[in-house]
């Protein structure tokens, strides 16, 4: 059975959104937003709500990011107590804003000797740290295909720098950097690392396009080598999309999910974070009904936390046939 997975979504995919999609059964992994490894070690105010994992902690796999190869291991000692799946490093966000900072994507163009020595750095520090019972964080690197002029040659030789240092799972968003979320992913680069290194046992995770049973399928169907399926911005907008994928017969009342999620973002994020985090998940989730720009409209800019249930409220009671959704045959 290939797992369905959780993407990293910055400011989203955190305990509040964690808990909206357990709520319907879960998935099998859940990768936590960006953890920036250089507050993280300073003690920064926020950073302890990066690491509330209440929901299913076993599941949990935090993603580092940092542009520096001697600091971003240190964080495995600080993540150790918690427990989790692993640790991910984030080798494939786009973001300008990260990109410049010489994070994210930038890992795959900076001189190959200092990638390899960030993933060497972290993979020695994970057998420094190994838990009680003997086992250790597992380490994964999430990574794109590279610039728009990337090579088949630049990219698997990347990839086997990854696996010769110690990477046991490759996610592969397999766009190029430009092309962020748009243009069909090139499924077949997940189907040739599976190829790749399938006698070394290293698994590979396929990111990017999946929103419904159909483009799963599709999807499978041109990698179907590949150990599991990440969603990340289809779970924003459904948060029961893994529910839907594992075919399992629910009704849900989109009108509680919304209050519910508000609620929890209250109760798990700091004041100064709750009015964006709201925003962004709205921002996803309104798309799906039928006057989702006006709904989107309204809940987006509201200048309370009770202001904006009182909109979603009001929507639904104009809306009342679109409160309740059932899945699953």
């Amino acid at each position: 059975m290939k797992k369905l997975i959780l993407g990293p979504m910055a400011t989203l995919s955190h305990e509040a959104f964690r808990r909206c999609v357990e709520s319907f059964g879960g998935c099998d992994e859940y990768f936590t937003e960006m953890i920036n490894v250089s507050s993280l070690l300073t003690k920064g105010p926020f950073e302890k709500y990066y690491l509330i994992n209440e929901t299913s902690p076993q599941k949990i796999v935090w993603q580092l990011t940092g542009n520096n190869e001697e600091v971003i291991p240190l964080a495995v000692k600080e993540l150790k107590p918690l427990g989790g799946l692993g640790i991910d490093l984030n080798m494939g966000c786009s973001a300008p804003q990260i990109y410049k900072t010489g994070a994210g994507i930038s890992w795959m163009t900076k001189p190959v000797e200092i990638t390899k020595k960030l993933v060497r750095n972290t993979k020695d520090e994970i057998e420094k740290n190994k838990f009680d019972n003997g086992t250790s964080f597992r380490l994964s690197v999430k990574c794109r295909l590279g610039k728009d002029d990337f090579t088949d040659e630049d990219f698997f030789s990347f990839t086997d720098m990854l696996v010769e240092n110690g990477v046991d799972l490759i996610t592969i968003h397999p766009r190029t950097m430009k092309e962020k979320m748009r243009g069909k992913p090139k499924y077949l680069y997940a189907e040739k690392l599976c190829e790749r290194y399938k006698k070394q046992n290293v698994m590979i995770y396929v990111n990017g396009g999946i929103k419904d049973s159909g483009s799963k399928n599709e999807c499978e169907s041109l990698c179907p080598s590949v150990d599991g399926f990440m969603i990340s911005q289809q779970a924003a907008i459904t948060p029961w999309i893994f529910a839907q994928l594992n075919n399992l017969k629910q009704t849900i009342d989109r009108k509680q999910v919304a209050l519910k999620f508000i609620d929890d973002v209250v109760k798990y994020q700091p004041e100064e974070f709750i009015k964006t985090r709201i925003q962004r998940f709205f921002y996803y989730y309104c798309t799906q009904f039928k006057f989702g720009h006006y709904f989107q409209t309204q809940v987006l800019n509201f200048k309370s936390v009770e202001e904006c249930k009182n909109r979603i409220n009001e929507y639904f009671e104009k809306q009342s046939e679109e409160q309740f959704l059932q899945i699953g045959s």
